[in-house]
């Protein structure tokens, strides 16, 4: 029983990633406005149906197997060690994701997750669906370390500063990879580049571009 249940679970992830490749593939060479879900689901060779089984729309097609990635800081900030900071955890996971050449962190060359960000930058639906992800993680951010300190508004400033930080850092991450860097080339400063970024959230502004 338990064999077959694995083997069910095994169609069912490969269904979903054919579903998610076609998906993308489609929306890359004609446009994601210009594809519609039953298109998706003739050249999966599922039903539409279906395609909502797994998606739950057709943005979902894109940004379901990213979806957890919006909220790295809170879990790391949930998941912290006792005694360690929220900055710290944020920085420990971020540099471990860097260690591994996680894609989240936009340290990937593969040509599938290039096709994937270059899809989303180019379609308004999809940046904005992003925006309102990332914002949606800053939040929860935000909420968890307002429950844990009683101060909300200054959750909120921790919040958006460990997030810009993060996005700032993936960023720098993603062009410089479009400028033609390895990730490895990219990956090869990325440790001292996160250390300075965060850095900055821990002590302040301080003097940063003081005018002289």
């Amino acid at each position: 029983m338990a064999e077959a249940m694995g083997l069910r679970e095994r169609k069912k992830l490969q269904t979903g990633m054919r579903i998610y490749r076609t998906a993308v593939a489609l929306f890359a060479e004609r446009g994601f406005d210009n594809v519609s879900v039953q298109e998706i689901a003739d050249a999966s060779e599922v039903s539409k149906m279906t395609v909502f089984n797994y998606f739950g729309s057709k943005e979902d097609l894109v940004f379901q197997p990213m979806k957890e990635h919006f909220g790295d800081a809170a879990r790391a900030v949930r998941e912290r060690k006792p005694g360690e900071s929220a900055v710290d955890a944020v920085r420990r996971q971020f540099l471990e994701m860097v260690e591994a050449r996680d894609p989240s962190v936009g340290l990937h060359g593969e040509p599938f997750a290039r096709q994937v960000r270059k899809l989303v930058v180019e379609t308004p639906a999809l940046m904005e669906r992003a925006f309102l992800a990332a914002q949606k993680g800053t939040r929860d951010l935000a909420a968890l370390l307002a429950e844990e300190t009683g101060d909300a508004m200054l959750a909120t400033v921790a919040a958006a500063m460990l997030s810009a930080a993060r996005n700032a850092l993936i960023e720098e991450h993603h062009s410089r990879i479009d400028a033609g860097e390895t990730p490895d080339e990219v990956a090869a400063d990325a440790v001292e580049r996160a250390e300075r970024a965060f850095a900055m959230v821990e002590h302040g502004l301080g003097d940063y571009a003081r005018k002289a």
